[in-house]
């Protein structure tokens, strides 16, 4: 299907657009803030928008100011930007953003997945806005050391240029739209409809696959970026359980090799958290990769809670 005939793309329930170099970028804020009081900015996983985190933002909204927001060329950010990006560019885009909208640091950067590397490389390179680190599943330039050969090897034989068809199949896209709508049955309709309609949009999955397509380059930044400062206040959440997306992208690994990435994610966590002198990792039971937030918000919202009251 050319993008010609495609159908049009739902747009955001609600939110706001800061020009940024140039480029609209989405972003929504919510709650209150406190005199000396950092400002809590979520950040999505690869593939994900800021809305993805919504529960999470209503429940930090109850005790603090919290900031959700696309980043270039993703979501209903503006899409002319290429894609995949490096750390310094979508994090200078990001301070720029705050910067513009009127946020004033510091911050504390709650980041999932992808977007807990880029929280990871801010607090390396740009220490002095950064109050503190909630990591949720947190990318990591070392990960695929700790996995199982079977599963290194797997990724590191993918090549989203070359086996991702350029048109899924009717059947796929039904699957992750009921993947969707299972996880965010409980979310209000205007963020849930929007949400589900768009993350099954050939654009969107397109450019889901784009932005985290240069994870080796991104693992050679955040090494070359220097150590994140060991005083920092940090919490790791670690998903215990393999959730439905996980299986569908891990389609052939035995459930003896998804039980192995569990527990070598885990020691590479325990490890994360070990380097940060104020540091812990929670094990999150239940939830997988991808559901962390949606099923459990609450476990990061209390993590948000638990830097703040330090």
């Amino acid at each position: 299907m050319s993008d010609l005939n495609l159908p049009a793309e739902r747009p955001a329930p609600f939110g706001r657009h800061c020009v940024v170099d140039g480029h609209q970028l989405f972003m929504h804020q919510a709650g209150t803030r406190g005199d000396g009081e950092p400002c809590v900015v979520l950040l999505p996983g690869g593939g994900c928008v800021g809305l993805d985190l919504w529960p999470v933002l209503d429940g930090v909204a109850q005790f603090a100011a919290g900031v959700v927001y696309d980043r270039g060329g993703t979501g209903w950010s503006d899409r002319d930007v290429s894609l995949p990006r490096s750390l310094a560019v979508v994090t200078e885009e990001l301070l720029e953003l705050l910067r513009v909208a009127g946020i004033a640091g510091p911050y504390i950067f709650a980041g999932h997945s992808l977007g807990a590397l880029y929280a990871r490389y801010l607090a390396a390179r740009r220490p002095e806005v950064v109050a503190g680190l909630v990591l949720f599943e947190p990318g990591h330039e070392d990960y695929h050391k700790y996995m199982p050969q079977e599963l290194a090897d797997r990724w590191d034989a993918f090549d989203p240029d070359q086996d991702l068809p350029t048109e899924l199949p009717q059947q796929v896209i039904d699957f992750y739209r009921d993947l969707f709508e299972q996880e965010m049955t409980a979310w209000p309709a205007e963020v849930r409809e929007p949400l589900v309609a768009n993350h099954v949009h050939p654009r969107w999955l397109r450019v889901g696959i784009r932005e985290a397509a240069n994870v080796k380059a991104l693992g050679d930044e955040m090494r070359a970026a220097g150590p994140v400062p060991a005083d920092l206040p940090a919490v790791v959440l670690t998903a215990m359980d393999v959730d439905p997306f996980k299986r569908a992208v891990s389609m052939g690994v035995s459930e003896e090799g998804l039980q192995a990435e569990i527990d070598a994610k885990l020691r590479l966590y325990d490890e994360l958290a070990a380097g940060f002198t104020h540091g812990e990792n929670r094990r999150i039971e239940g939830v997988g990769h991808a559901t962390l937030p949606m099923r459990r918000p609450d476990a990061v919202v209390q993590a948000v809670r638990d830097l703040m009251a330090r």
